[in-house]
């Protein structure tokens, strides 16, 4: 028997208990066949059914109709789902529905252990896979002290640590630095391909999708298009239809072939795109012998693109003052861990700023002391000259707003309605002014009114997100701060929160800093990027002054845009290009520049 999963006819609706109301439908007609030893990749936008499918394929879930078969036994086999979930190990997207413990070893031995392990392999299986996702030196620690990027390594060595014959990942690497990332994805290809443990990876970066055997697209429930990574992304026009996207390389790459210059094979990789470009450039026509090729297009400049606002902000008119700022988490416990160490950083009012550094490098206990969630140890914190302690702490709330990593855990109420004014309630405003200001935000947002009344846990992702940002924004703060604001979020859903920050930047002023580990985003949204590195700010500059010291950022498990990955290369092979590219419009300009004559860039 070759075949690790088969599912057949698969259909699942989720039930309102005790009501009339229809189901909500969320796998239709799924069938799929997925051999043993393989790599796959699932995508689809939020709320398409992927996290559904995930849970159907190890029986948290059974299918209403249609079957799901495991290594040849169905889920619906009560008496053998046992087997069923020592075959297949599933990630979930948020650690903290799957740690259970209260230190990290033993959550990592909990597995083993209702398994039945050996308590000698139980420990050698533990340091093995706690090692492999370079959380050993944690085994002692609570996981509650840890970031929701540590805790993802967590519960990715839980699984690991049981030694499943196939492993399902819904997103498990969505809050997990790029160094990280790239680390868990060669885990995973290791396994693959040394131990012949069958992969399932849903994920919304299409780097990682790239490095499967077979990929699937799911759309509003269904299987919509599958094959090999070469095949699914040559369809980028049927990606983006579906709220998807493709790697930056191939995007570019794409966007020349459709202004007609010849490229019969899109580039998955940046080795790829090198040999693309290089071919490109060499067969390369004079200066007007292509036609309508010889005009050098303007640049399209994306939404919110740092180039665009470069002189946006007053340098001299700062919002937020941070100086010799220390956080000390467990002072004075055998858990003493120094989080924040001599922080020296001014932010400017109006600018969007991000904040980048690897899983644990003190970037959200950093903001968290924006709005006096946290305390400095030593140190002093102003925003808009009032202190982050004592009688200004209610006004300062009111400046600064804050949106956590998970920002279902902000939405608490009834309706969205009374979650958004809840903050509105402690101000004492008559209802008039409540409802202005609520139906001004949900404009901004593009939250249908007609949600209002629905409850907030009934929302996707990513409308749980607006709502989240809404509940902020009717406060009017001065300052928005987002901590990872797209994880989990599918491209479009990325682009429309940007577009939304963007906005709130340029028409309200509202000052923007973000924490992400998407490199592509920071690059094409901020004006200036700080890089935290284990409790200390070692940099704070213009973002493309950040992205050209590309091995420094190295050092700190931090990476470059692919984009810009591919210009450093195609620099180091002596072709006339620079290497500070961030953007595929940047890119795109680039290419026609050298293409037809010009003198390189002008970046």
């Amino acid at each position: 028997m070759n075949t690790m999963i088969k599912t057949d006819n698969v259909y699942y609706e989720y039930r309102f208990q005790n009501s009339d109301e229809p189901g909500v439908q969320a796998v239709n007609d799924v069938s799929m066949t997925i051999e043993k030893g393989q790599f796959v990749a699932v995508l689809g936008r939020n709320g398409s059914g992927k996290s559904t499918m995930s849970r159907l394929l190890n029986g948290l879930l059974l299918p209403q109709e249609g079957t799901v078969i495991v290594n040849g036994i169905s889920t619906n086999n009560e008496e053998l789902i046992w087997e069923v979930r020592k075959t297949l190990g599933l990630v979930l997207q948020n650690p903290d529905n799957q740690i259970v413990a209260t230190t990290v070893e033993e959550d990592v031995a909990f597995g083993p252990e209702n398994l039945g392990v050996n308590p000698k392999d139980i420990r050698r299986k533990v340091d093995e896979a706690l090692t492999v996702v370079g959380m050993h030196e944690y085994s002692k620690h609570s996981p509650h002290q840890l970031s929701g990027g540590q805790k993802q390594r967590i519960a990715i060595a839980g699984i690991l640590a049981m030694e499943p014959e196939c492993i399902v990942l819904d997103e498990a690497t969505s809050m997990l630095d790029p160094k990280g990332r790239t680390e868990v994805v060669e885990v995973l290809k290791r396994l693959n391909q040394d131990k012949g443990i069958t992969i399932v990876l849903i994920t919304h970066h299409m780097e990682e999708a790239v490095e499967a055997d077979k990929v699937y697209i799911m759309e509003k429930g269904s299987i919509i298009l599958h094959g090999s990574p070469e095949q699914i992304f040559e369809e980028v026009d049927l990606l983006r239809q579906a709220g998807l996207d493709v790697p930056q390389v191939t995007a570019l790459a794409y966007e020349l072939k459709q202004d007609g210059y010849p490229i019969n094979k899109l580039p998955l990789t940046v080795k790829e795109a090198v040999d693309t470009m290089q071919n490109l450039i060499k067969g390369k026509a004079p200066h007007g012998s292509r036609g309508g090729l010889n005009k050098v297009p303007e640049v399209l400049y994306s939404e919110g693109l740092v180039e665009e606002s470069e002189a946006k902000t007053d340098p001299s008119e700062a919002i937020i003052t941070i100086k010799g700022l220390n956080h000390i988490y467990m002072q004075g416990s055998t858990f003493e861990h120094k989080a924040l160490k001599d922080i020296d950083l001014t932010i400017n009012k109006g600018e969007v700023l991000g904040i980048i550094g690897q899983t644990g490098s003190g970037k959200s206990t950093l903001v968290q002391h924006f709005n006096g969630i946290l305390k400095p140890t030593s140190g002093t914190l102003e925003v808009a000259g009032l202190k982050t302690e004592g009688k200004h702490l209610k006004e300062l709330r009111q400046k600064v707003g804050l949106i956590f990593q998970y920002p279902e855990h902000q939405l608490f109420e009834e309706t969205v309605y009374k979650d958004i004014i809840f903050g509105l309630n402690k101000l004492q405003l008559n209802e008039d002014e409540i409802k202005e200001r609520v139906f001004h935000v949900i404009d901004l947002l593009g939250i249908s009114p007609k949600l209002l009344e629905k409850s907030p846990f009934e929302l996707s992702g990513g409308q749980k997100r607006r709502v989240a940002i809404a509940g902020v924004l009717v406060m009017k703060p001065e300052v928005l701060v987002l901590d990872e604001p797209t994880a989990g979020l599918d491209p479009q859903g990325s682009l429309d929160v940007f577009r939304i920050l963007s906005n709130l930047n340029k028409t309200e002023g509202t000052t923007i800093i973000i924490i992400s580990h998407n490199m592509e985003e920071i690059a094409s949204y901020c004006d200036r990027v700080a890089v935290m590195n284990k409790g200390r700010l070692v940099a704070c500059d213009r973002t493309k002054k950040i992205f050209s010291k590309h091995e420094e950022l190295k050092e700190y498990s931090l990476d470059v845009p692919k984009i810009t990955k591919l210009f450093i290369e195609l620099e180091s092979l002596g072709h006339n290009l620079p290497a500070g590219v961030l953007t595929v419009n940047e890119a795109k300009s680039q290419v026609y520049r050298l293409m037809n004559g010009y003198s390189g860039g002008g970046y």
